[in-house]
């Protein structure tokens, strides 16, 4: 087992040695450029590049490499600047700049909270045009699979319904997300739910992903992780498509996409309608998901005004409870929801949720260097999960026990369903202020959140009224956030930045399901400076950065008990990146120090109501390596790589276990362990081949090392290391009569492996010794996804 992993882990050394260490082969005909925006010198993505031998795009650094030689004619043209003619230059590596073409104002929303690409921040972009290839229905952290440090799961086994995303081996709950600056965070699990979001990847513009603690943003704190979308960029042409996708499990994604254009100069409006229908790898795991996206703008010389609605509805069987191992080799797909049921499983163990988001945008230019955005936003939330429960207790409802004659039931069946019907409302705003040689940016926001949490009782085998509602509890958190970034050049090549925010946050809780007169009622201020310098000659960048972060606790933290309040998180990131960037040869490194204080982790301890909750653990700390590089040596073909180093430790932790002999519970201390989930090496490899026109092949590679499944760093509680591959073959066609045909068939876990991304362990006392179970979510075994795209 051991030369097994040695041998995969060996292969994608391998092939990251092959992309670091070539060296450029260019042949003479070979151009390579740079495009960035001008005033910002922020790289300008998915630009398009026209000279009389071909045509190419920017990649994500804002470069191109095209067949030209020096003095060959040249045009570059990107949605919302001014296009560009002129020749090519004999210089190193030139530097193309476009200008903003004020009639179709920048996003500046976006702007406000992303990192621009001279930041001192560790950060990846994605463009539309990046993301087209791999959306064919899978949700969007497995879009994001090959970006650095990345771990993404999935309950159902394929990518579709409740799936997961770690960086650095950072979880949802504290990775903040934003669309076009509009908090997305659940605010009290703080999770970030792709699940009630179908097929927004069609809907996307550009992605950014920040590791780290990153620059300020609205909502949740980010602690570790960022990740931005933008949806907002003005679409100049009339546009529409038709996007089908058909794979394995009976999987299908439809979506319909159509835009006006600009109307007038002044008018545009876009929509999308998606449906995404799979049964699951997993037994009874299917999803059934729709959405839809309307946006309607105004845009005026110096102003716009844009309206955004979109929604998502989802229908899930329930796949939570995971493969108990001693099932794993013989019933991989095993799934125990609704089998409380006796018989057949119960077929309606589902969750059912709708979300629908209402998004209003103002920007203002008040001169050429001074922008103001102001933005509304209201989130409505509703849905619940069903449960067939065999044997409940009706004191555990709060009822009498059933009593018939002379006969006494304490017990019965009955279905469940426990909602949540929540409001999330606000505003955000920013005030930027944009030189040569001078970026400042005011921003802020606020937000209310009210969620009511009730249980209902629909069915019971008897004693129990109709309609029965046994809990019904209320929570609402106000979050006040204001922040001031400033960024100067203070030479030709260096740049310095400082960000500060001020957050103050106020929750109230009012009872919990398990623990119904327990309220809590707290508030916090956070004080989050960052700073950092920055360095950029030609195509060399390296930035050094500091920031701290702090983080209220979950909902669940919260039900410890009066005497059993959580603390705080704290959180000080210090990033030391260098980069070369090169049409054929790029690269980067970063290094990065995460100190955490009171940081919540799970220790088996049980709390008032015998559950088990976080706690805070004094001292724990994230220190690696981050490893990136892409060559393209010929036009027909390249190479992308990264790989990821880390330690990640707690120190002073104490793990509890159950004494099933004795009653209470034992606890052991460990100096120092693992923390859960964060394996020590994560890597990926991307190879494109282009055999001819419009045709490309592509192997993509992934290798995770062991996670183990909480913080004892015991092999016997963890997930095995992994490499997986897939095979993608894309095609377009570019008939007369429409854009394009684009044709994309993808082979996912080629080599058939058996993993597991995902899971928990659980350990007690029983008869003197411990006893530990381990549950496991299973990834699919070779499957297949065919897409046909037509564009109008």
């Amino acid at each position: 087992m051991v030369a097994k992993k040695q041998k995969q882990l060996k292969k994608l050394i391998i092939a990251i040695a092959i992309t670091l260490g070539l060296q450029t082969i260019s042949a003479q005909t070979v151009y390579k450029g740079r495009v960035v925006e001008k005033n910002v010198a922020s790289a300008v993505v998915n630009a398009t590049i026209k000279t009389n031998n071909g045509t190419t795009f920017t990649d994500e650094q804002g470069m191109f490499r095209i067949s030209a030689k020096p003095g060959t004619a040249i045009e570059i043209s990107s949605v919302g600047f001014r296009t560009f003619a002129g020749t090519l230059s004999d210089s190193a590596l030139p530097v193309f700049y476009l200008e903003r073409n004020n009639s179709l104002m920048a996003p500046v929303e976006i702007n406000a909270i992303r990192a621009s690409d001279l930041s001192p921040f560790t950060k990846t972009t994605l463009s539309a045009r990046s993301l087209e290839k791999l959306n064919t229905g899978q949700d969007l952290p497995f879009l994001l699979n090959q970006l650095p440090s990345v771990v993404v799961n999935s309950d159902a086994g394929n990518g579709i319904g409740y799936t997961g995303i770690r960086i650095r081996g950072t979880d949802p709950t504290r990775i903040n997300m934003t669309i076009n600056g509009i908090p997305y965070n659940d605010a009290e699990s703080q999770g970030i739910f792709f699940v009630n979001l179908p097929d927004l990847s069609s809907s996307l513009n550009s992605i950014q992903v920040q590791r780290g603690v990153g620059t300020s943003s609205n909502g949740a704190g980010a602690f570790g992780a960022t990740m931005n979308l933008l949806t907002n960029e003005v679409n100049e042409l009339p546009h529409a498509e038709l996007n089908n996708s058909y794979g394995s499990f009976n999987t299908w994604k439809n979506t319909v996409k159509a835009g006006t254009g600009l109307i007038n100069e002044h008018f545009s409006f876009d929509a999308r309608l998606s449906r995404i229908k799979s049964d699951g790898y997993m037994d009874r795991a299917s999803t059934n998901l729709s959405s839809f996206f309307v946006s309607g703008a105004y845009i005026g010389k110096n102003n716009s005004l844009r309206l955004n609605v979109f929604s998502g509805r989802e229908k899930t069987y329930q796949s939570w409870y995971g493969v108990p191992e001693s099932l794993l080799e013989t019933n991989r797909t095993f799934n125990s929801a609704g089998t409380e049921r006796p018989g057949a499983p119960y077929d309606n163990e589902t969750d059912n949720y709708t979300q629908t988001h209402y998004q209003l945008f103002y920007n203002q230019a008040l001169n050429p260097s001074l922008n103001l955005n102001v933005a509304m936003f209201y989130t409505r939330g509703l849905g619940y999960y069903e449960q067939y429960k065999a044997g409940e207790q009706y004191a555990k409802y709060g009822l009498p026990d059933h009593i018939v004659g002379a006969d006494t039931a304490r017990t019965t069946d009955l279905i469940r369903q426990l909602w949540l019907d929540n409001h999330f409302f606000g505003n955000t705003f920013s005030l930027q202020y944009k030189k040569p040689l001078t970026e400042l940016i005011v921003g802020g926001g606020w937000t209310k959140y009210l969620g009511n949490h009730y249980g209902r009782v629909i069915w019971a085998g008897a004693g129990v009224p109709d309609q029965y509602t046994w809990y019904n509890h209320n929570a609402n958190k106000s979050d006040v956030n204001l922040y001031v970034k400033w960024q100067q050049k203070i030479s030709e090549h260096v740049r310095i930045f400082a960000d500060l925010q001020g957050r103050r946050v106020v929750y109230n809780i009012y009872g919990f399901r398990d623990n119904p007169n327990l309220t809590v009622e707290n508030n916090w201020f956070f004080v989050n400076p960052k700073a950092g310098i920055s360095y950029s000659k030609k195509n060399w960048f390296a930035y050094l950065s500091y920031a701290v972060a702090n983080k209220e606790p979950n909902r669940d933290d919260f039900e410890a008990g009066a005497n059993k309040q959580p603390l705080a998180e704290h959180l000080r990131d210090l990033e030391l990146g260098v980069e070369r960037r090169d049409a054929v040869l790029s690269w980067g490194a970063t290094l990065f120090y995460m100190k955490y204080r009171d940081q919540l982790v799970l220790t088996g301890e049980i709390n008032d109501v015998g559950a088990y909750t976080r706690t805070n653990i004094p001292e724990s700390y994230r220190l690696g390596l981050e490893l990136t590089a892409s060559w393209k040596p010929k036009d027909w073909i390249d190479l992308a790589a990264n790989l990821a180093l880390s330690e990640n430790k707690l120190k002073n932790y104490s793990a509890y276990y159950d004494d099933y002999d004795n009653g209470g519970q034992k606890s052991e201390t460990l100096e120092k362990g693992d923390i859960a989930f964060s394996p020590k090496w994560v890597g990926g490899a991307t190879i494109n081949i282009r055999p001819f026109s419009r045709a490309e092949v592509s192997l993509i590679s992934k290798y995770v090392s062991r996670q183990f499944l909480d913080n004892t760093s015991r092999d016997s509680r963890s997930l095995e290391a992994f490499f997986v591959q897939d095979l993608r073959v894309s095609y377009r066609i570019i008939p007369k009569f429409m854009k394009e045909i684009f044709l994309v068939g993808q082979v996912n876990n080629l080599y058939n492996k058996r993993y597991e991304p995902n899971g928990y362990s659980f350990s007690y006392y029983y008869g003197g010794t411990l006893q530990t179970e381990n549950f496991y979510y299973p990834m699919a075994g070779t499957n297949l996804t065919i897409a046909l795209n037509l564009r109008f």
